[in-house]
């Protein structure tokens, strides 16, 4: 089940990493077959069910540098989280923590003084900034849309 945009872009690739409990092990991408929905992956070692058994629950992640090219306005998740997140009128909000993928837009989970949601929405981002870890929100568009967790 692909975590990704674009299930196309482990066409070509060769070596990915299989990601367990947050530990990264290089592996070797025999053959990659996709359709629109899923990415089928066979895996050097992999040769029987048994072999994909024991690999229930992992991940195939890639690199950065394999990583698809974003449009501008667009973020890995990986980079948003751990951003500081605060009004246009400088007010701390807190700590993006989590994002919450909804299908018609994300939701940005921050831990503060509160526990607060936004909906990831153009006009409530000023500013992201994620090589200095800082998102920047409308102030007027926060308050209109922001959901209180606490």
């Amino acid at each position: 089940m692909p975590l990704t945009d674009s299930v196309e872009r482990f066409c070509g690739l060769s070596e990915a990493f299989l990601e367990r409990g947050g530990e990264y092990a290089p592996i070797r991408l025999k053959a990659v077959g996709v359709d629109s929905a899923a990415a089928y992956i066979a895996l050097e070692g992999c040769d029987s069910q048994e072999d994909a058994e024991r690999l229930r629950g992992a991940y195939i992640c890639v690199d950065r540098a394999h990583a698809v090219r974003l449009p501008e306005g667009r973020y890995f998740v990986v980079d948003l989280l751990g951003c500081s997140v605060e009004t246009s009128r400088g007010v701390q909000i807190g700590t993006l923590y989590d994002v919450y993928e909804t299908g018609a837009n994300d939701v940005y989970r921050i831990r503060g003084e509160k526990k607060v949601a936004v909906p990831a929405l153009k006009r409530l981002l000023a500013n992201v900034d994620v090589a200095s870890k800082r998102i920047v929100l409308d102030a007027d568009v926060f308050e209109e849309v922001v959901l209180y967790e606490d």
